[in-house]
């Protein structure tokens, strides 16, 4: 059931007015929702009933396309409402896309509002009054509040990040049939303009079907025509408007089509609709954001700035098509991306590496530069803190910024995770951790062998003495220091939010923690890796073939090193299992030699044997090759994260003749970890806690050599991964909430 919505202007006192407002409210479901003042007149805003089965997006739809000639009746010839006009933003500069109805309202009336306070802006620019008209007129906030719109440039720019080229927006008035895309903004204003001056106040029509458009418009001649640039427009009546081409072709197709019988409009003409398909409603727009989630990048920003903010639009993108498909009813919540672009802002040691870079082969040294050296940045003493400070002053900006445009979020207890690849997995993970192996490099100092006391002096041993006892007196101060700092309240952290979920995707983030020296425990709790009390959930998301990705479950629990990673489920499975209940399966599973057939490749374990082979690529055997070399001497980073394995929020501790033999046991620890015979030795019976390690599934018609290329990069468009972020984002939304709804009696 459709009624005019926007078009009919109902005054009270006329009698017809009043009857259709009387027949409206004494109706069982009031269709009228709300009246609005434009002009001193009064009109019916979104008057179509909705089915219960229907969405009101959908049944709004409905009412523009469905009763797209039904809704004409009554209805007089006047300016078009705010609701009729759609404002459009061309992102790709391919095409362009719809703003939804909430922004493209409030655009509509801030734009109306700035040709009110600046009516000569309509015909010439004035170069005189730019600062006061930005100044009179504000930027409209659009796309969950990650764009801003200025109406005076017709540009789109975004809240939390630089970008170099802004996006255009444009406004819609007519719009071709079929597509319902825009016509031209400066075409459609002057076939809008010549529309009014020519029909204002005369009635439409009085017509029903499409097909009886058709045959209305074959028997008429144009009322009207309006000539344009490369096309001209004629009107055959008040609503029934075609727009032709006159382009040689198809001025020579139209005469030899007419020929033939056919009309000029049903044989190159397209039909123009006056209004979009879909009315804009304040109603019609995404749910305030529940969770956002920091996209930290890692190496080869500062080859490609903008880079980054690429990559979160893909993966943004991906996020919202797994969410409708599969995370469609939970409307109150939304999932919103940012990115953090770190690397640009930094100094570092300014131009000398490139003063020194010899000019031979330079396109390819100024591509290491711009990328890998940002490896050697971090592992830099010098430069290290700098990156560090740079990217925690980047993730408190961006989060005091959003909370001060969005106040609620905190208010309803909004959480935050983050998403980190490549390098920027290391620096992210040193950052929530407080890792700084600077103020632990003189804990150990080597103390001279007797071969070299032997041949020293006796003022250098006497040196040697005083440097023990000044050493000694030191520890003793920094002792009272310690104790006295330990009565002062804690500092506070680097960040200034509670991370909930710590993602990694494409992470060397393991053999930077085996080359400090972290150790394998034996109770599956990840405690000594990011204790909960930092964050509550690890993941490691990986590509089979990435060279950069290592495992970080073998140093949780050794024995790991033979379990398989969970398998990512592909994005169109059907009735998956959920993560959490899948069981460790092992690469190379242990059986009793019954006898040596059972040994031999079969079909049932061909399957295994491949797997098996898969285990022992290249990646990998560098990955055991570099935890064999850190499990020898105890290293720094041991020091510093024993204190994790003691920290309160570890269920279950470690005694110190476990430690021990663990220690003893690290010698052993290395390329064997890939052999069978090390499952003989170790308790395969303890599980971790929750599976760290999730791998994407390999391409049924994948290359190995090709995919090891670009599979480091291939994280972002994946809709696996999207659904996977997406799965373990939503649960601790719904885990948070039934803690809320019932919290322990303690």
């Amino acid at each position: 059931m459709c009624f005019p919505s926007y078009k009919y202007p109902l005054v009270f006192g006329d009698p017809k007015s009043s009857l259709i407002l009387h027949l409206l409210y004494i109706s069982p479901k009031p269709l009228l929702k709300s009246l609005h003042l434009i002009k001193g007149w009064y009109y019916m805003i979104e008057l179509c009933e909705s089915d219960g089965n229907v969405s009101p997006l959908e049944s709004r739809k409905r009412n523009r396309s469905g009763c797209a000639s039904s809704r004409h009746r009554l209805e007089v010839v006047t300016e078009l409402g705010p609701e009729e006009v759609r404002w459009f933003y061309k992102e790709d500069k391919k095409t362009w896309k719809p703003f939804v109805g909430h922004d493209s309202l409030n655009i509509e009336l801030m734009y109306r509002k700035f040709c009110e306070l600046n009516p000569v802006e309509l015909d010439q620019e004035v170069e005189e009054r730019d600062e006061d008209i930005r100044i009179s007129v504000g930027a409209v906030c659009v796309r969950g509040g990650l764009y801003q719109v200025d109406v005076r440039e017709k540009e789109c720019y975004p809240v939390y990040w630089n970008q170099q080229d802004h996006i255009p927006v444009m406004r819609g008035q007519w719009f071709i049939d079929g597509t319902w895309m825009p016509m031209e903004e400066d075409e459609s204003d002057l076939i809008e303009k010549e529309h009014l001056t020519c029909f204002r106040g005369q009635q439409m029509q009085d017509s029903f079907e499409n097909d009886v458009v058709v045959k209305t418009v074959d028997t008429k001649d144009a009322i009207h025509s309006l000539k344009l640039s490369r096309s001209h427009v004629d009107w055959h009546s008040v609503d029934e408007v075609y727009l032709y081409s006159d382009a040689t072709t198809s001025k020579i197709a139209r005469t030899v089509t007419q020929k033939l019988g056919f009309s000029k409009a049903s044989s190159s003409g397209t039909r123009l609709h006056r209004g979009y398909v879909e009315e804009a409603s304040l109603e019609d727009k995404p749910p305030q954001t529940t969770h956002i989630v920091f996209v930290v990048h890692g190496i080869g920003q500062k080859m490609d700035k903008d880079r980054i903010i690429k990559n979160t639009g893909m993966l943004r993108e991906a996020v919202r098509k797994m969410e409708e498909k599969h995370f469609a009813e939970h409307t109150d919540e939304h999932v919103e991306f940012l990115p953090v672009e770190w690397r640009s802002k930094l100094v570092l040691d300014g131009d000398t590496v490139d003063s020194i870079t010899p000019d031979k082969v330079r396109g390819l040294r100024d591509l290491l530069n711009s990328s890998a050296m940002d490896i050697m940045y971090y592992t830099s003493p010098l430069y290290r803190d700098e990156i560090t400070k740079g990217l925690t002053q980047e993730l408190n900006r961006l989060y005091s910024l959003f909370c001060s445009r969005n106040p609620e979020f905190e208010e309803k207890g909004g959480k935050v995770s983050i998403i980190s690849h490549s390098l920027g997995c290391v620096i992210a993970y040193d950052i929530m951790t407080g890792w700084d192996p600077v103020r632990f490099c003189l804990q150990e100092q080597q103390e001279p062998d007797e071969e070299e006391l032997r041949w020293m002096s006796y003022e250098e041993r006497h040196l040697l003495e005083q440097v023990h006892l000044t050493r000694q007196r030191l520890r003793e101060l920094e002792d009272q220091l310690q104790g006295l700092e330990a009565s002062k309240p804690l500092a506070p952290p680097a960040l200034k939010f509670k991370v909930e979920n710590y993602f990694c995707m494409g992470s060397p983030l393991a053999v930077f923690l085996a080359l400090r020296g972290i150790r394998p425990g034996n109770t599956g709790y990840q405690d000594h890796i990011m204790p909960k009390s930092i964050c509550q959930r690890l993941f490691n998301i990986f590509h089979p073939t990435d060279p950069v990705a290592y495992r970080l479950e073998p140093l949780v629990l050794k024995h790991y090193s033979n379990i398989t990673p969970v398998q990512i489920h592909w994005c169109n499975t059907t009735n998956p299992t959920p993560y959490d209940e899948m069981k460790p399966t092992f690469l190379n599973p242990v059986k009793d030699p019954v006898s040596d057939t059972e040994s031999l490749p079969s079909p049932s374990t061909s399957p295994v044997m491949t797997r098996r082979h898969y285990g022992e690529s290249i990646t990998n055997l560098g990955k055991a090759s570099i935890l064999g070399a850190a499990s020898i001497g105890k290293g720094i980073g041991g020091m510093l994260f024993s204190r994790f394995s003691r920290s309160s929020s570890q269920p279950s501790g470690v005694d110190s003749g476990a430690v021990e033999s663990e220690e003893k046991s690290q010698s052993a620890y290395g390329l064997s970890t890939m052999s069978q015979s090390t499952s003989t030795i170790i308790d395969t019976a303890v599980e971790m806690e929750h599976r760290i390690d999730f791998e994407l599934r390999e391409g049924l018609v994948e290359s190995r050599y090709w995919s090891a290329v670009t599979s480091h990069t291939a994280y972002w468009t994946s809709h696996d991964v999207a659904l996977f972020l997406l799965t373990f984002i939503y649960k601790s939304q719904s885990s948070s909430q039934t803690s809320e709804d019932n919290p322990d009696p303690e």
